[in-house]
């Protein structure tokens, strides 16, 4: 009987202390900000996807209107749950880049055959050295660059209705 009132114990304090630990964190639907809000994209250029121009950094200083920097991969399961959403997206006028990360292009190529291209432009890493410039924790990540070149906004993560409706992506759609 003892045994059984200490584990209890030792069970609710556990329990109280995970608790209070989710709620220093905040809600986990809530990331963190991306640290490049506000700063001017990253220095970078990255060759195509495929036969034209690639992507770089003063690409985003000649856009018409900003712009969509999506990192994606063939092998990434919510990069492929988000497609839908970048396609209307881009149906109602958003431009959209994306830069294949870690991916070899054959497999890009099937991807967006198979699931939509939703991108205007696309460039490719293969070798993943944009990661830390762009701060990526993980894929799909997008990044909203104004006009001028300074990222506005950026989500880790797979885009939903949800996202886009609570973002700026929403009065640009």
């Amino acid at each position: 009987m003892l045994r059984l009132a200490t584990l209890s114990a030792f069970a609710l304090s556990g329990s109280a202390l995970w608790v209070l630990f989710e709620h220093a964190r905040g809600p986990v639907d809530e990331p963190e900000p991306n640290p490049l809000t506000g700063q001017p994209v990253p220095a970078f250029a990255v060759p195509p996807l495929q036969d034209g121009t690639g992507l770089a950094t003063r690409d985003f200083a000649g856009a018409e209107r900003p712009v969509l920097l999506n990192f994606f991969a063939s092998w990434c399961a919510p990069c492929v749950q988000e497609m839908p959403v970048l396609l209307g997206l881009r149906q109602q006028g958003l431009a959209i880049w994306g830069i294949a990360y870690r991916d070899r292009p054959d497999a890009t190529a099937a991807f967006l055959a198979q699931h939509g291209n939703p991108y205007q432009r696309v460039g490719r890493d293969e070798e993943g050295r944009l990661g830390p410039a762009f701060a990526l924790i993980g894929l799909p990540e997008s990044f909203l660059v104004d006009r001028s070149g300074v990222v506005r906004w950026g989500w880790a993560g797979g885009l939903s209705q949800d996202v886009v409706a609570q973002s700026p992506l929403k009065a640009m759609s």
